[in-house]
């Protein structure tokens, strides 16, 4: 199966990038979404008002701040909490259709759980953002956890180490769906697991700052075991809300809920068995670690045969819970690589080596395709439609939407404004997501990333993923680029 995705993708020739010049909203079909997408932490500042409780990304970057490239945090962010009818208003008129954002949970539940009390300051600007979107037209796709667990959850019992949090998970979602749920018709759990666990705890790049001994900066952790059990833990509290979410309001609020998750697509560096077995392999790691449990109810054999003893089971109660246990899947899509096979590693074994693959960007002497401004994202169009179509036919042709897809520069002042590559990058991935869809993908709404110039993590301010401007030394004033100006063309047509 794999292999039949890669053959048909090679038989698409590059003339055929010509073609996505010609697109527009009436390529797509009538009912097809088009909006952005945004998080909490990233976007809505006003960390210390409204009720707000503190969550790990408002620790770490205080405490570390020499981990995020230009020592910024996300106190202010691009201020949405207060500007969030200006943000609506921009996109109403180049004319999205929705809008991805994630409610921060420690905003409703300070300390995290119920016992804590809910904050209804928070639940007051949720409604209120919620209102301004229908309001105006935009479906709003709530994301109830974007990587900001509140800290008090972590100070109390691990966080997602503890199987404490599915229950906690399950009572916040609850209050989200019971608050909200009358006006928000799509529902996501939970954003990038695959990154929360192995930025988390696999190379401590991220908070909790969890890692093996022997990886550098890292005191606490291991590498070989806890993103398997955090990862499970994600899983089994996805799961949970679904449960709450289908047997207490879908059936009168008429919603759906679902999950992101992101992958690369990965092609093997040759045609050699070894390396298309390497592919193979680095998708069900990278991919079906996640996908396939809410398939099926168990873990892909090859991560099973791997990981051995260090990985999780499910219970025959949870794999019930767990197996199909979404109405559609979200999908995260910015760049693509090539595997290699590599000797197992011996000795010491991690999250990052048990797949045994060595990735690279470069074949007989030729990138993948263009380097953008993070290391990690090299252009690559088609490799959108090689993970749909990997997802079509090994997990039954399931609702998509493409809730993530984007591409970022380097901070270069007002010359950011005239972002051709970015216009360049969606049209091409637009293109192949068109070619999925003829193809019998079921695709059914696509979420750039991000209306907004923002907070990027560990890069802070210095990278630039928005449709908008942000004047960081203005006032957050906002500008439009020459990509938004494309997009309400393209919408409008």
């Amino acid at each position: 199966m794999w292999v039949k995705v890669v053959l048909l993708l090679a038989t698409i020739s590059f003339s055929f990038f010509n073609s996505a010049v010609s697109l527009n909203r009436r390529s797509f079909p009538p009912d097809f979404l088009f909006g952005t997408a945004s998080s909490a932490y990233q976007y809505e500042g006003a960390a210390h008002e409204g009720g707000k409780g503190p969550s790990i990304w408002d620790t770490f970057t205080h405490s570390h701040p020499d981990r995020i490239v230009d020592h910024s945090n996300g106190d202010v962010a691009i201020d949405s909490y207060h500007r969030y009818k200006e943000d609506v208003a921009m996109m109403k008129d180049i004319g999205f259709d929705a809008y991805r954002f994630s409610i921060s949970w420690s905003r409703i539940l300070p300390r995290g759980n119920l016992k804590g009390g809910i904050n209804q300051e928070g639940v007051i600007y949720y409604n209120n953002l919620i209102n301004e979107l229908v309001s105006n037209g935009q479906k709003p796709f709530i994301t109830l956890f974007h990587s900001d667990l509140p800290q008090a959850l972590e100070d109390e019992y691990g966080g997602f180490l503890s199987p404490k949090i599915e229950q906690d998970f399950a009572d916040y979602a609850e209050v989200c769906f019971r608050e909200f749920g009358d006006r928000v018709k799509h529902w996501i759990t939970l954003n990038e697991p695959l990154l929360y666990s192995t930025q988390g705890y696999g190379i401590g790049s991220s908070p909790p700052m969890r890692c093996s001994k022997w990886v550098a900066n890292c005191s606490a952790g291991d590498s070989s075991t806890e993103p398997y059990v955090v990862s499970h833990h994600l899983i089994l509290s996805h799961a949970a809300a679904v449960k709450v979410y289908r047997e207490k309001f879908q059936n009168s609020q008429k919603g759906q809920i679902g999950v992101t998750l992101n992958s690369a697509w990965v092609m093997p560096l040759s045609q050699s068995k070894e390396d298309r077995d390497a592919a193979s392999r680095a998708l069900a790691f990278m991919y079906d670690w996640f996908m396939e449990p809410l398939n099926s109810g168990s873990y892909p054999a090859v991560i099973v045969n791997k990981v051995k003893e260090r990985l999780p089971r499910f219970s025959r109660s949870q794999s019930l819970m767990v197996k199909g246990s979404f109405d559609f899947v979200g999908l995260n899509y910015y760049t693509s690589t090539y595997a290699t096979n590599t000797p197992c590693q011996f000795g010491k074994p991690t999250v990052f080596t048990d797949n045994c693959v060595r990735f690279t960007n470069v074949r007989n002497g030729v990138l993948i395709g263009p380097k953008a401004a993070s290391d990690w994202l090299y252009v690559y169009p088609p490799g959108i439609q090689g993970l749909l179509q990997y997802t079509k036919e090994k997990f039954n042709n399931p609702i998509i939407y493409i809730t993530e897809n984007g591409v970022d520069e380097v901070d270069d002042g007002k010359r950011s404004l005239d972002d051709k590559m970015r216009i360049d990058y969606i049209s091409h991935h637009l293109l192949y997501l068109q070619r999925a869809i003829m193809n019998g993908v079921r695709v059914k709404g696509y979420f750039a990333w991000s209306l907004l110039d923002n907070f990027e993590w560990n890069a802070g301010y210095t990278l630039r993923f928005g449709l908008v401007y942000v004047d960081y030394k203005n006032g957050l004033r906002r500008y439009r680029k020459r990509s938004a100006l494309w997009f309400k063309l393209f919408l409008h047509k």
